[in-house]
């Protein structure tokens, strides 16, 4: 089974929490904290798999989550990484952020291999935290979470050469002569549901990699049908072939059928356009007069050659006019960039950077709630308590970290003493 997309769920390892412990030995009564450092969590990362040609597996499985960092031990000890996570995927895979669509990374080309989400750092242990007027520090640093994110998975196939057109025109015909593909090929009045690869060889080191692209229809570049999941196997060829039925075997107009997927090419991406195009008519062996094989190709002619765009006589069957339809599409290869077509990132992950400094809350000898802690300690070393606004950020600060969910917790009520190193108030709703 053929899949090219899939939608699953990754998320980064979250770090492991510093520990909190103190130095205990025979004649060290007053023994300094010893708390270690959490180990860092698993990062995810996608690498390419060069034996994998379908997004398959990602049908079955849809989470993936790597492991997280193990917790600080006693007497500083580090707690161990965890393993990073590797998901395999085929070349010319692009992850996208499910939400906005935006390219998060595009593994095609020199990017083999790359981190999609870090793993959390290890929280730091309270041997950190010690200072001069904080001796003995009971707290210690969580690990930072893991990110998540759901992404979408889009395979698109990397091909110099791409083979354009309506169902049944004979596009699996023609890349299972010239190529080693071997297509499934029928009189369907239906399209190839899956694309197929093929390398051409030309000889003498000459040759490139040919793509059926399953038939367009009208409507194409709007989803419709199977539209969008067929356009983007085009988005990273070279050089367009439209191969039209020029016998009209099936009644279909070869001028009109030209403009008409120029039409979606243009609707779906306004780049496609530029790139370099040749016209295979092909089914001329089944015209039954000659001088009405002159009149389809001088019309194919009259209108597309003025553009730039040659016109082939062509029977996939017979072969014949394919060897100088190949040679012109090898020619205009080397008219354009040999660089792989290869997708911007758009996308930044966001981490949560810092915001998980440490904090305590404990309850003093008087009665007073006391509230220790390096991030306490940092934002009171920016604010001014003394002017309306920088208390007002304090009162917001208390809030929106949990500060005052905690005091309550600890059963704190009306008219009791908070104190933060030497900042002393009463506590009122």
């Amino acid at each position: 089974m053929f899949a090219d997309s899939a939608k699953i769920f990754i998320k980064s390892g979250k770090g492991g929490d510093g520990h909190v412990s103190f130095r205990r030995e025979l004649y060290v009564p007053n023994g300094g904290p010893d708390g270690g450092d959490g180990g860092r969590g698993g990062d995810v990362i996608f690498q390419v798999d060069k034996g994998k040609n379908t997004l398959v597996d990602f049908r079955h499985v849809r989470k993936y989550i790597a492991k997280d960092g193990q917790e600080g031990g006693k007497k500083r000890c580090h707690g161990a990484d965890a393993d990073d996570l590797i998901v395999k995927v085929p070349e010319g895979t692009v992850l996208k952020d499910f939400e906005t669509g935006k390219v998060i990374a595009d593994m095609s080309g020199d990017n083999q291999r790359e981190v999609i989400l870090r793993g959390g750092r290890g929280g730091l242990g309270n041997m950190h935290f010690a200072t001069s007027t904080m001796q003995v520090p009971k707290y210690a640093q969580p690990g930072q979470p893991g990110a998540e994110l759901w992404v979408q998975l889009e395979l698109k196939v990397i091909a110099d050469v791409g083979l354009v057109g309506f169902p049944n025109v004979g596009k699996s015909t023609l890349l299972s002569v010239v190529s080693n593909a071997k297509p499934e090929i029928a009189n369907y009045h239906f399209t190839t549901l899956n694309p197929h690869l093929g390398v051409v060889d030309l000889g003498d080191g000459a040759g490139f990699v040919m793509a059926d692209i399953p038939g367009l229809i009208e409507g194409a570049s709007e989803g419709i049908g199977l539209g969008h999941a067929f356009l983007k196997h085009i988005e990273r060829t070279k050089v367009l072939v439209h191969v039209v039925d020029g016998a009209s075997v099936e009644g279909r107009d070869p001028l009109e059928d030209i403009r008409t997927i120029n039409q979606e090419l243009e609707a779906y991406n306004p780049e496609l356009l530029k790139r370099p195009q040749v016209i295979a008519a092909n089914k001329m062996d089944a015209v039954y007069a000659e001088e009405d094989t002159d009149i389809i190709v001088d019309e194919l002619r009259k209108e597309f050659e003025p553009k730039g765009i040659k016109v082939f006589p062509i029977s996939a069957v017979s072969r014949k006019g394919v060897k100088e339809l190949l040679y012109h599409i090898n020619d205009l290869l080397k008219t354009v960039d040999d660089a792989p077509v290869v997708f911007e990132k758009e996308f930044e992950v966001q981490y949560q950077g810092d915001r998980n400094l440490p904090y305590t809350v404990t309850r003093a000898d008087d009665g007073a709630y006391v509230v220790e802690g390096p991030r306490i300690d940092k934002m009171l070393g920016y604010t001014n308590l003394d002017s309306e606004k920088g208390f007002d950020f304090f009162q917001k600060f208390l809030k929106n970290t949990g500060i005052l969910d905690d005091l309550e917790k600890a059963g704190i009520e009306e008219g009791d003493t908070v104190r933060m190193y030497g900042l002393e108030f009463d506590y009122y709703k």
